[in-house]
């Protein structure tokens, strides 16, 4: 069998999570309009019958500006010390930026093996795919694949490039695993996905989702916990809703996300909680398991 780590990086909001989703062929990772919607790495795995690739979805690379932005990037090049190839993801609506040349820069001085994915061709002009090639192609990097991950397109050649890329190894997961984040932390992640559809501003940024408690009843229902922790007061009633309404939809379809994941009832209670700039403490981003 063939099998490695490959790594998934580039600026936010470049579509990296939905690229993952598209390898591995399920959902693995939430998805959002909203810049640094991932911040944990999560492994994605693809089983074949010869080969299992694991795909590390990390942060996205950013100029750090509280605690947290500063732990989410020690998380990416932490992720990439293991990885033995490296997926750059360039958004195709964009010119080519400092942050993704900044980017560039460390994979090369890492000397990692690279391959280019030149993502959302299906929402970009012809002619700025072309300058995203020709600028990317100066980097001189293993492979460049143009994609579009929402619409499934071009994700096969990616696969056969990172085929060539693997190398004989050991399994490293059942092959009925797809992830491996614990129960928990996905759960969380589900319910935090449906507030990010519909929260606006900077309120997406102040909010985080810990689930203190799961546990299967009696009637096999799965009774799932969870705080919704914001960083001021005003943020508490915007959450909630107007008489609640806010958080009854998210709760609904959070709830009906675990059903499936689950394969069984789920009881979800929502608690809203206000935790002073939780982002910019050290003490709180270890409590909240950061």
């Amino acid at each position: 069998m063939r099998s490695g780590f490959v790594a998934v990086v580039g600026r936010p909001n470049v579509g990296k999570s939905t690229l993952v989703n598209s390898l591995v062929g399920e959902k693995v990772a939430i998805t959002s309009p909203r810049p640094q919607t991932t911040r944990n790495t999560i492994r994605g795995i693809r089983n074949d019958a010869d080969r299992q690739i694991i795909f590390v979805d990390t942060p996205g690379l950013h100029r750090p500006r509280t605690a947290l932005g500063s732990r989410l990037n020690r998380l990416v090049y932490g992720s990439l010390e293991e990885a033995d190839a490296v997926l750059l993801v360039l958004d195709a609506t964009q010119k080519v930026g400092p942050g993704d040349r900044l980017i560039a820069e460390r994979l090369q001085q890492a000397e990692a093996t690279v391959v280019v994915v030149v993502n959302k061709v299906d929402i970009a002009r012809n002619d700025r795919i072309l300058e995203q090639l020709e600028e990317a192609g100066a980097w001189d990097f293993t492979a460049y694949v143009p994609v579009s991950a929402l619409e499934n397109d071009g994700t096969e050649r990616v696969l056969e490039e990172i085929d060539g890329l693997l190398s004989e190894g050991p399994q490293y997961f059942p092959t009925d695993t797809h992830m491996d984040q614990p129960d928990r932390l996905y759960a969380a992640e589900l319910i935090r996905e449906k507030f990010l559809h519909r929260l606006r501003e900077e309120l997406p940024h102040s909010l985080a989702i810990v689930v203190e408690e799961m546990e299967t009843r009696d009637n096999d229902t799965v009774y799932v916990g969870a705080s919704a922790f914001v960083e001021r007061k005003s943020q508490k009633g915007i959450v909630i809703g107007k008489g609640g309404s806010l958080l009854r939809e998210v709760g609904a379809e959070a709830r009906a996300d675990l059903e499936r994941f689950f394969g069984s009832p789920v009881y979800l209670d929502i608690r809203v909680k206000v935790e002073q700039d939780w982002q910019r403490r050290d003490q709180t981003l270890d409590r909240l398991g950061f």
